[in-house]
């Protein structure tokens, strides 16, 4: 089995013969009593690779690796770069991830001669074939599978990308949905689904539209599912117009999203990469978002206890949303940690400087 050594972090390459990855084991799975910290999973344009950021509070967060990757991303893509990393807690006591396998300036760094990894006309800005799938018992120790999208079925050769995956937990059936941004060639970019073999390398069967947008001929990407009480809530980016946050609800996860034209982001300038995460022991969610029309980019939040109205808490370091060691993260997400857990990651990572 082969491995890779980054910063002291092992990243298995292969996983074989897994068992069960879906279905409870012996262990508790921590409740919302039991947590004390949030961990940022994030990227940098800089350097394409995986960032961990904690916070205590969830208004301060802090670089576990002083503002550098914890996995480089040419350790883990094959484009040597990855994107979009979301990060959720799994029914079974591990943790998942997905992550777009895309560099966009990989011809300058030397990875490829060409802009893009195919014809730009052909199959658009920053296409990519692959998702990056990892698993990990204790956040230190991850293994790794590439998901080729083009290579699983047939008639899909032609995807033009497969960007910004996530995953939900089905609880009705055991099973690990994943559902991120696709088009074929240089068409329409829309949000699709499928779920995951056990092997947590595979899909089962092709992928299928999980939201129809109303207005044809407007794309619309990075779809962010939370479920609360029993409706499912869809963040998603819309270009009608300036890009921006909208959202649509359904009463079933695997679609059924009713449209609502309202904008439920306060920024004048573009925004993408909506994720909800909420406030332990508060009925109060966080609405965060990637402010990438301003220079430098930046992270926005709104907070919400209805779903319904938003209320702008600024962005990093302009308000109450802090980073004390680092600057313009890029799309993000957020779980939630008990002490145990963000103790063992902050001083494994203190051992390692």
């Amino acid at each position: 089995m082969n491995q890779i050594i980054y910063r002291g972090l092992t990243v298995l390459l292969l996983v074989s013969n897994v068992c069960r990855i879906y279905g409870q084991n012996d262990q508790r799975i921590p409740q919302e009593k039991d947590m004390a910290a949030y961990l940022l999973a994030y990227f940098k344009d800089e350097s394409h690779g995986l960032y961990f950021a904690l916070s205590r509070d969830g208004y301060t967060f802090t670089d576990i690796n002083s503002g550098q990757p914890i996995i480089a991303g040419d350790s883990i893509a094959e484009q040597k770069g990855i994107r979009d990393p979301y990060i959720m807690r799994g029914m079974d006591g591990y943790f998942y991830m997905a992550m777009t396998d895309l560099h966009i300036y990989a011809k300058q760094a030397g990875y490829r001669t060409t802009e893009w990894e195919r014809d730009g006309k052909e199959f658009g800005w920053g296409n990519n074939k692959n998702i990056v799938l990892m698993k990990s018992k204790d956040l230190l120790h991850w293994s790794h599978a590439l998901l080729r999208v083009d290579q699983a079925f047939p008639g899909w050769e032609d995807i033009g990308c497969a960007w910004a995956p996530q995953l939900f937990y089905e609880d009705t059936t055991g099973k690990m949905m994943i559902y991120f941004t696709l088009r074929f060639r240089n068409g329409l970019s829309q949000l699709y689904y499928a779920f995951l073999d056990p092997t947590f390398s595979r899909l089962e069967a092709a992928p299928k539209l999980l939201f129809q947008y109303p207005k044809y001929n407007k794309a619309y990407i990075d779809g962010d599912i939370t479920k609360v009480g029993d409706s499912y809530h869809l963040f998603y980016v819309s270009h009608d117009g300036t890009a921006g946050i909208k959202q649509a609800v359904s009463d079933s996860l695997r679609g059924g999203y009713q449209y609502d034209p309202a904008w439920y982001d306060p920024e004048e300038h573009a925004c993408e990469a909506p994720h909800i995460w909420k406030r332990i022991g508060e009925d109060k969610w966080v609405l965060m978002y990637d402010v990438y029309g301003i220079t430098p980019h930046n992270f926005g939040f709104s907070e919400t206890t209805d779903f319904k109205t938003f209320t702008s808490i600024g962005r990093f370091n302009e308000g109450k949303m802090k980073t004390t060691n680092f600057q313009s993260p890029k799309h993000g997400s957020v779980i939630h940690l008990t002490k145990t857990e963000a103790d063992r990651l902050e001083n494994y990572w203190k051992r390692n400087d």
